[in-house]
């Protein structure tokens, strides 16, 4: 079941908790599941209780134990458990969170780097107002590319045209100012220096990476130019190009051994690494909606994080013939570097295929 799968069960069982008269309330037009907060348990995670509370006039608990009672036995369910203030934390059957991750790989694989795209436009469009200063207009510039990648668009206008440098090395650019969209200010806490001696690639990363509301590092200060191009794993960008570059490497070797991907169950599934791709299409919607590129970046970081260590199963080692579970294990991490490639590809940064 995957988590789309997973938020339409849910939904459903809110219409039959109503149906039934065990829940007084109108039905949302969607319920969003997440992994697990710290102290919560199980596959996923749902604050749809806590939600319906106040409209329903019942506590969040008693909402989440009569959800509770309409999400068992259903197929793919293994468990479900109330914790925290109402929060139902989902189980799912072993045989069904294998069908879930080919499903998962499959659907990363059909959709390449568009992978968590809204499926259509929503027919919405803001105008995107930042200073003069090269920090607001590369976060605006990501920001725009988000809203698109969600079905919106977002056009950005600057205080005045822009310098040629900014626009050559970062590749950023402005719209003509639309007075008919609604407007919404981009004000990051400014460069401290000048990002372009970076080059594009760092630059963005440095003026990205950190919260909007974060002092970004650039120059000789704390980690100094050289920190944001060293190749170490100490320099995050790296680490996300890095674990991208080998990802395409493992296909490269599968392809002169003979083998190639193909998705299917994996004998040990590396569950961070599978929770954080089946988050992705959230994680887009949530750096749009609140305007955040840092939310992608950091997301990344935390893919390849957890994407590096499994990389090392994938080929066969010594004598040992390929089989359909280095097939599969390699279909999970070319659907990590697709994730990978398609994030970087949103914050305007190259993703090589060799590093």
């Amino acid at each position: 079941m995957t988590p789309v799968e997973l938020s339409r069960t849910v939904l459903s069982a809110v219409r039959r908790a109503v149906d039934v008269g065990e829940l007084s309330v109108g039905v949302p037009e969607r319920v969003v599941v997440t992994p697990p907060r710290p102290g919560g348990c199980g596959d996923y995670a749902t604050n749809i209780a806590l939600q319906l509370a106040r409209p329903a006039g019942q506590p969040a608990p008693l909402v989440a134990q009569v959800l509770r009672g309409h999400l068992l036995g259903l197929d793919g369910i293994d468990d479900v458990t109330v914790t925290g203030p109402g929060f139902l934390n989902i189980s799912l059957r072993d045989a069904d969170a294998e069908a879930a991750l080919v499903r998962l790989v499959e659907d990363i694989r059909e959709s390449g780097e568009r992978y968590g795209y809204a499926p259509r436009p929503t027919g919405t469009a803001v105008e995107l107002r930042c200073p003069r200063e090269v920090r607001a207009v590369v976060v605006a510039d990501v920001v725009a590319r988000l809203l698109r990648s969600q079905g919106g668009e977002g056009r950005v206008n600057c205080a005045s045209s822009l310098p040629a440098d900014w626009e050559q090395v970062l590749g950023v650019r402005v719209d003509a100012p639309d007075d008919s969209l609604p407007g919404v200010d981009i004000r990051p806490v400014p460069a401290p220096a000048d990002p372009l001696p970076l080059g594009r690639d760092a630059a963005r990363w440095a003026l990205l990476h950190p919260a909007g509301h974060d002092r970004p590092r650039i120059g000789d200060e704390h980690d100094g130019h050289d920190g944001h191009l060293v190749q170490s794993e100490s320099n995050p960008l790296f680490r996300v190009r890095y674990a991208h570059a080998r990802t395409r490497a493992l296909g490269r070797n599968a392809a002169d051994l003979g083998f190639g991907a193909e998705p299917g169950p994996v004998d040990v599934i590396p569950s961070e690494l599978v929770t954080l791709l089946a988050d992705h299409p959230r994680v887009l919607a949530r750096a749009a909606d609140h305007r955040a590129p840092d939310v992608l970046a950091r997301h990344l970081v935390s893919v390849a994080d957890a994407v590096l260590p499994f990389l090392a199963t994938v080929l066969p080692r010594g004598e040992e013939k390929p089989s359909a579970a280095h097939r599969a294990r390699l279909a999970l991490a070319e659907a990590a570097g697709t994730v990978l490639a398609g994030g970087l590809s949103l914050l305007g940064i190259d993703a090589p295929e060799h590093l």
